[in-house]
């Protein structure tokens, strides 16, 4: 290496070095985050003495009550019982407790509320049913799947938690209106101080209210608690047969205040640490959600997203630690609301009905419905119409028929346009090939200002043929965000498939073809293969030049791409696709009975010497000025470079 390369390794080692010296951490920093790992290793070791102690004393009242102690054992339990009032301080009554749950239910969903951590530790919907089994509910965690946990701090300095202290059950009722309210409560060894976890479910809702209410808790909290700190941890169960699908859609997001939504990774592991007060965080899946709604806000919230392993049946992690505004005096509540159920557009928007704007959850954002202006074509047309047709009780499958038929009557003005455009481009064929037969390669500029007098003069725009497709594109794309994430197709069932929410394959294999998979789905080889056969007709219609073989045979590998990418998509993609080539293949069919050429080359002709007795425009005298200076100019550079 030569002197000058030294010297550049040199100077970018100098520089890597300043850096590092200048963003080094100061004593100060260092010293910060020294107490804030100290901090947290406390906190968790006090945690850990308490679970441990719980479990002890759990156990000993198990034994007590199943044999006679004697005074040793006695001594022990009094020694225990001393050990957990040091440790729990005025919740030692909490420290021990019977397990299991206690069930609240609607016609939408039936919860379990945990003894232990007064939490919600099962969740279940009525209406669905996971992927192959008919018979059980759908149930979006259960057990250690879930557990929502809140730090208290006692007035004694003691960090303990909600998940290592039993509730009571204190009331459940039910009102004239089927509304049920169960109250849980964290009782103390101080009379009147007490905190209620009071869970309110409407009659048919998925949303679950969660009110926490102190009681003169400043009697045994530190003074100065003015939040209360929650650690919410999920795993994600696969629920659907397309694991590599349903992991695409399974993501953590979550709104600010004021409506901006944001979200991490679905295919990475993820995290964001957040100042801004939040207004909900939600943990998603393909076709359900678990979200957790402030009533107020979340502040200082740190959020995790982590993939899990493909032979695992769970497919995604997420845990969020957050803090909540806290009156231990309990003059007022810490509210909360649990959102348990589909990702339908319809029943996330009603709850924004009659709400004031600036109010409004956007929890119908859950469902992924494309870029903006693709997701406003879904709002405003797709999803309007398919709630129209299914209101009919129709099948699924005549749904996505009729849609189809609609869409295909609104831009038919736009693609009948492009067909006669695409004729009188053909009819020129012709007198195209004399100019470039009369132009050669070298004189590009002479050739392109011949064709486009040939097109000015016939009254063609080569660029209106491109024009339906700008209408016809983005239809296509709303249709291809809609209808994998429609709920209403899961589970419905059409010839072969059985589950239009998902692949239909009718030959598996064991070892994963990269990029395809271990399946064929039948649906999306009957639309491959009507698309090779659309491409077929389409190209009968181009000229047979050298330059277009090339553009053939892109066109040809198209739908074998499309084969590659929609294999592993929803059969009802696939099936709207399917049905809407074949019935691009009969527009196609009818269109060419109805324009014919030697009409349309008449047309032309006769339009042609009708503009050659009108005067030019302003705007094409100009612009034919200006061609003739360009060649002028390409004239005299041609000559200069002779004379050289």
């Amino acid at each position: 290496m030569d002197k000058n390369t030294w010297i550049g390794f040199g100077l970018i080692a100098a520089i890597i070095i300043g850096f590092s010296f200048i963003n080094r951490p100061s004593k100060e920093e260092l010293a910060e985050r020294q107490r804030i790992q100290d901090s947290i290793a406390v906190v968790r070791a006090m945690e850990q003495e308490a679970q441990m102690l719980s479990q002890q004393l759990t156990e000993d009242l198990i034994s007590e009550n199943g044999n006679v102690k004697g005074e040793n054992e006695v001594a022990s339990a009094e020694a225990l019982a001393e050990q957990v009032a040091a440790v729990y301080g005025p919740f030692a009554p909490a420290a021990q407790g019977e397990e299991g749950l206690i069930t609240l239910e609607n016609e939408k969903v039936r919860l379990g509320i945990a003894r232990r951590g007064g939490r919600i530790a099962k969740a279940e919907l009525k209406e669905y049913k996971a992927y192959g089994d008919s018979v059980n509910d759908l149930c979006l965690f259960q057990g250690d799947e879930s557990s929502l946990n809140f730090t208290l701090v006692t007035n004694n300095s003691r960090i303990l938690s909600t998940q290592n202290m039993y509730f009571q059950e204190e009331s459940l009722t039910t009102d004239d209106e089927g509304k049920s309210t169960l109250v849980m409560r964290l009782n103390t060894n101080i009379d009147g101080c007490y905190i209620d976890f009071v869970y309110t479910l409407p009659a048919d809702d998925y949303m679950v209210g969660m009110s926490i209410q102190p009681h003169n808790m400043q009697l045994a909290l530190a003074q100065n608690m003015s939040s209360i700190e929650l650690q919410w941890n999920q795993t994600i169960p696969q629920q659907e047969k397309g694991r590599n699908f349903e992991e695409k859609y399974a993501q953590l997001q979550y709104m600010f205040v004021g409506g901006d939504i944001e979200k991490l990774s679905e295919v990475k592991a993820d995290r964001a640490k957040e100042s801004a007060r939040l207004k909900w965080i939600a943990y998603k899946d393909q076709f359900f959600s678990t979200v957790l709604i402030a009533d107020d806000a979340f502040e200082s919230t740190q959020m995790e997203s982590t993939p899990l392993n493909a032979l695992s049946r769970y497919i995604k992690e997420y845990n969020t630690t957050t803090s909540l505004p806290l009156d231990i005096t309990g003059k007022k509540t810490t509210d909360l609301h649990y959102y348990l159920g589909p990702n339908h557009y319809n029943t996330l928007k009603a709850y924004d009905k009659d709400v004031e704007k600036a109010d409004r959850l956007h929890l119908n954002e859950l469902v992924p419905l494309g870029w903006k202006i693709v997701s406003w074509i879904n709002k405003a047309l797709v999803i309007p119409m398919f709630n129209l047709f299914t209101s009919w009780g129709l099948h699924i499958g005549i749904v996505i028929l009729l849609m189809t038929l609609v869409i295909k009557l609104i831009i038919l003005p736009f693609v009948f346009a492009s067909y006669k455009s695409s004729a009188k481009m053909r009819v020129l064929k012709p007198q195209l090939d004399e100019i470039n037969a009369k132009y050669p390669p070298e004189k590009m500029q002479e050739r392109q200002q011949a064709t486009m007098a040939l097109y000015q003069k016939a009254g063609v725009s080569p660029m209106s043929g491109c024009l339906p497709m700008l209408f016809q594109f983005p239809v296509l794309m709303a249709m291809f965000w809609f209808l994998p994430t429609a709920i209403e197709l899961r589970g419905q069932s059409l010839f072969w498939a059985d589950d239009l929410s998902t692949y239909d394959a009718i030959i598996t294999w064991s070892k994963s073809i990269p990029i395809f998979g271990t399946h064929l789905s039948l649906f999306c080889l009957l639309m491959t293969i009507v698309n090779i056969v659309y491409t077929h007709i389409t190209m009968q219609t181009q000229s047979g030049g050298q330059e277009m073989k090339v553009m053939k045979w892109m066109m040809y590998l198209m739908p074998l791409m499309f084969l590659f990418i929609f294999n592993d998509y929803a059969a009802g993609l696939s099936y709207y696709y399917l049905v809407s080539l074949l019935m691009t293949i009969i527009q196609t069919m009818i269109f060419r009975w109805a324009i014919d050429d030697k009409k349309v080359l008449a047309q032309m002709e006769a339009n042609a010497k009708k503009k050659g007795t009108q005067k030019k425009s302003g705007f094409a005298a100009r612009l034919e000025a200006m061609q003739r200076e360009q060649q002028r100019l390409a004239r005299e550079q041609a000559k200069a470079q002779m004379r050289r």
